[in-house]
């Protein structure tokens, strides 16, 4: 289950609270992974460079909110204004491989990165994945621009070898404020529909409509029902439509598409998928704006799906435990075994996470796995951790192992607790005891006063 949400956020800060955004209440089962493509984050020169050296405020936001739900970040990129995060959950990280971010800048001749993509692709259960989030630019009259920017930004390359541009992938998709507009019809008519919820009469006067009749390569991305109001122009907190003196036309400008590859070859000629060909499908279960959130002039979409692969890769490349019990006063060992294919390398490192880690540079602690190996047999390793660096309070936590190769995490343990250190228990009851012991006094001089 994935759920993508995409925002023109306007320069502002995050909002107190995003349940409803991602669902969080939903009732039915939780999602797999967040997809977040962000647009107009605040780019000020001294704002993005800050946020070079930090995460952002947009990406602490998200990572706390989700990490305590057993979401990690697994990627994100930036320029500028565009940002695109991933979070999936701890269960799908040994299965997620090749993962690769590029950018395109398309603003001001591609000078600066005000408009434009930003992409993130990866092999998931050995199915080939790419997200793509753009800012394409303003204005009715520039639909071929917005259609020539899409086309470069298709043909960025990623860096690596025999990696696939975004179109050669099993399944695209392509979010963002895509700003294309309702041609044709004037204000009045369009607010008038939109009061009126007759949505169908603006759907072939919207110009990406019109343009996947005419563009090549835009007949195979599809798109759910733009059931929901144009999400652009809001007064700020509100959902009135544009009342400056601009007056601008509601347009539905933040979309949500995808495209599997090759399915129109394998479709037969009754429309149906053959199951034996079609190992990757792509169900739209949910697609809508969120009225809301007033923080910027436009609404939030997101669309909820859901991916159903058959595993080209159902193994992990690394199975890692911790040996015994732990606790936080000796030395402990990990036992780790890698398939015969996996490519090793002496900067490969075995972490120490919280459950409620955020991203891989989180850890407590590491142990190196070549110059911390402690014995090795042909069906497994083991590598030691000092003591020294244990958590002295104890709780729950697991080991990830980080492939440098591969650039990810490649295995990840069962969580496990781990016992806190005497002395630290010794020290929490005696200054609970003295606390406890002066209480009296506070109150007597309390009530003397």
């Amino acid at each position: 289950r994935l759920h993508l949400v995409t925002w023109n956020v306007g320069t502002a800060s995050p909002p107190p609270d995003v349940t409803s955004l991602l669902q969080l209440n939903s009732l039915g089962p939780t999602m797999d992974m967040y997809v977040i493509g962000l647009q107009e984050v605040n780019s000020r020169i001294t704002n993005f460079l800050s946020d070079m050296a930090f995460d952002d405020p947009w990406s602490i936001f998200f990572m706390t909110v989700l990490s305590p739900l057993g979401y990690i970040k697994l990627s994100s990129i930036r320029m500028q204004g565009l940002l695109l995060l991933i979070f999936v959950k701890h269960m799908h990280l040994p299965f997620i491989r090749g993962i690769h971010t590029q950018y395109t800048r398309t603003g001001l001749y591609g000078y600066w990165g005000n408009k434009g993509g930003v992409s993130i692709r990866m092999s998931l259960y050995g199915h080939t994945i790419c997200f793509v989030n753009c800012h394409l630019p303003a204005h009715m009259e520039n639909t071929e621009q917005r259609l020539d920017d899409f086309e470069k930004i298709l043909e960025m390359q990623f860096e690596g070898d025999n990696i696939p541009s975004p179109m050669d992938h099993d399944v695209l998709f392509w979010f963002g404020d895509l700003n294309f507009r309702i041609a044709d019809y004037g204000i009045h008519f369009v607010r008038e529909s939109i009061n009126n919820k007759r949505f169908s009469l603006l759907w072939e006067k919207d110009q990406l409509n019109m343009a996947k009749k005419t563009e090549a390569f835009l007949k195979e991305f599809r798109e759910g029902p733009l059931q929901f109001k144009p999400t652009y122009k809001f007064d700020l907190y509100s959902d009135v439509y544009d009342t400056s003196e601009k007056k601008r036309k509601p347009a539905w400008t933040d979309r949500i598409l995808w495209k599997i590859k090759n399915l129109c070859q394998n479709a037969s000629k009754e429309g149906d998928f053959p199951e034996e060909e079609q190992t990757i499908s792509v169900t739209l279960n949910n697609y809508v704006s969120h009225m809301s959130y007033g923080i910027s002039d436009h609404k939030p979409v997101t669309g909820t799906f859901g991916l159903e692969l058959k595993p080209l890769v159902s193994d992990p490349l690394v199975v890692l435990s911790p040996e015994g019990e732990w606790d936080a006063e000796h030395d402990v060992i990990i036992r780790y075994s890698a398939v015969p294919e996996f490519p090793s390398s002496a900067w490969d490192w075995i972490g120490l996470f919280k459950v409620t880690f955020r991203h891989v540079n989180d850890y407590i602690t590491y142990a190196w796995v070549e110059d911390d190996e402690i014995s090795s047999n042909k069906n497994s390793k083991q590598v030691y951790m000092s003591a020294t660096e244990m958590p002295n309070m104890g709780g729950e936590f697991l080991l990830c192992y980080y492939s440098n190769n591969l650039q990810s995490i490649v295995g990840i343990s069962e969580p496990f607790q781990i016992h806190p250190r005497k002395t630290s228990i010794k020290k929490d009851l005696t200054q609970e005891e003295n606390s406890w012991m002066q209480k009296p006094d506070n109150l007597e001089s309390h009530d003397e006063s």
